[in-house]
């Protein structure tokens, strides 16, 4: 059974792994130079890192147990992490419960008030319901003004600027839910953060050779062009600038407005317009220090004169061993995907960011900053506004080997990579046997639509 794999983001290279696993003989074709998507890394000299931050919960059991089955088990790294607030000029300890009972900002009444919220979201078990009403306004019902303005609002721009007010509550409550399951799984040793060792440039690289072991072939820098039915010998045609392949299925993992843009009309239907999701994007200065910048893994920023929204000590958790023996700092800004800002030169944006950090920690300079990296994405994660789920474009393939697997798809949660292995973990388990039988297209060589024919042919005499 021969299968394309549009998209070589975590999504990708999983459900190409595991339909590799059934027998099928799998193609992932990825328009970037780099796999992995938003798990993809970066070379920053000395060291090769996540170009952004990623950590895994205690709670996180469908990812656990992928990276167990690709061979990475042993290679997850616990670490204890702590938590830090900023207003006022001052940094806050709030990585335990002695510590929040001791928080300045609010007053005993309201950290009750906020405990009893929080214990009170982790269980609830219809999201459906919180789809109606916006976070701010939900937050604001449970804990009063004064505890969302000191500790929910600086958390909500944290993760999603200032869009924020349009988001439902959905979203604070799938927050809770994880971040909530994973205290509990680890009160024991305290909370706990992990990684794999080396970044998921490790997993990328095992995924990579596990897929090419069993017969498949990985595509970067190419980006698919068109896919159509395969007419009277059967199949779908993937065709790239180079070439026209017959696949006996495709399955699509790369945003909507790609699927419209590629996917021949008469093969899918989609139910509403691409437009009608926003997506978050997000800004990242990487710092890399001789010293430590902060001793939190996140710090939540109550400064609105701050130009970012959070700051990320990844070398909290991560053992300095695997940087070359220095400190990487995160300094993210999510903003919508189509703000100005977000397409800004590094020349316009390194500055204010700088000054944002010296402005919070005035001795910056002296930490030894080597060099500073500013990393983008446009597409981190649908927004989840209002009655987000009536918005997720119901997708209707037309073409029996035709699949579309997504994180616009993605509803009542949060869009990590414990949700996509669960995603693809499901799609497999459904339509796993449908992947497992011979092919029924031709064994044939792929056409290519480049050069000429005459060309093609001179090439191939070249070796080239």
């Amino acid at each position: 059974m021969r299968v394309a794999v549009i998209g070589g983001g975590v999504t990708g290279l999983a459900v190409a792994y595991r339909l590799a696993e059934v027998g099928a003989e799998v193609s992932v074709f990825e328009a970037d130079r780099q796999l992995g998507g938003l798990a993809t890394y970066h070379d920053y000299g000395p060291f090769y890192w996540d170009r952004f931050y990623h950590v895994i919960l205690p709670s996180d059991r469908h990812l656990l147990a992928f990276l167990g089955d690709i061979g990475l088990g042993d290679e997850v790294v616990w670490k204890p992490s702590r938590t830090g607030y900023y207003e006022d000029e001052r940094f806050y300890s709030i990585s335990n419960s002695l510590e929040f009972a001791r928080f300045p900002p609010l007053t005993l009444t309201q950290k009750l008030r906020l405990a009893l919220a929080i214990l009170y979201c982790s269980r609830v078990r219809d999201w459906r319901a919180l789809e109606q009403i916006t976070v701010g306004d939900w937050l604001l019902r449970l804990c009063g003004r004064r505890t969302f303005e000191k500790f929910w609002r600086p958390m909500l721009l944290a993760k999603l600027g200032d869009a924020y007010q349009r988001v439902s509550a959905v979203f604070i409550w799938s927050y809770i839910q994880r971040l909530f399951s994973a205290r509990d799984r680890s009160a024991a040793a305290g909370e706990q953060l992990g990684h794999v060792r080396g970044g998921y440039r490790t997993v990328l690289a095992r995924l990579v050779a596990l897929i090419g072991a069993a017969g498949g072939a990985i595509r970067p820098a190419t980006a698919v062009q068109r896919i159509s039915a395969g007419e009277r010998r059967g199949g779908l045609l993937v065709e790239t600038a180079t070439s026209r392949e017959r696949f006996d299925k495709v399955v699509f993992t790369s945003p909507m407005n790609v699927l419209r843009r590629v996917v021949a009309e008469e093969l899918v239907a989609v139910s509403s317009p691409a437009e009608a999701i926003e997506y978050l994007g997000v800004i990242c200065m990487v710092l890399v220090t001789r010293k430590p910048l902060v001793p939190f893994y996140v710090v939540n920023i109550a400064d609105r004169r701050i130009p970012f929204t959070g700051i990320i000590g990844m070398s909290n958790i991560v053992p300095l061993e695997e940087t070359a023996g220095r400190h990487v700092t995160f300094l993210p800004k999510y903003v919508l995907a189509d703000d100005p800002l977000l397409r800004a030169p590094d020349e316009e944006l390194r500055p204010m960011f700088l000054e944002g950090l010296r402005r919070m920690l005035p001795g910056a300079a002296d930490k030894g900053i080597e060099s500073v990296h500013i990393n983008r994405a446009f597409r981190v994660q649908p927004l989840q506004v209002l009655g987000y789920s009536r918005l997720v474009p119901e997708v209707e393939t037309r073409h029996p080997g035709l699949y579309v697997l997504n994180t616009a798809q993605f509803v009542g949660g949060t869009v990590n990579n414990n949700h996509v292995v669960e995603s693809v973990d499901r799609f497999v388990a459904r339509y796993g046997r449908s992947f497992s039988g011979p092919s029924a297209v031709p064994r044939e060589p792929p056409v290519g639509v480049g050069p000429p024919a005459a060309d093609r042919q001179r090439r191939l005499a070249q070796g080239v």
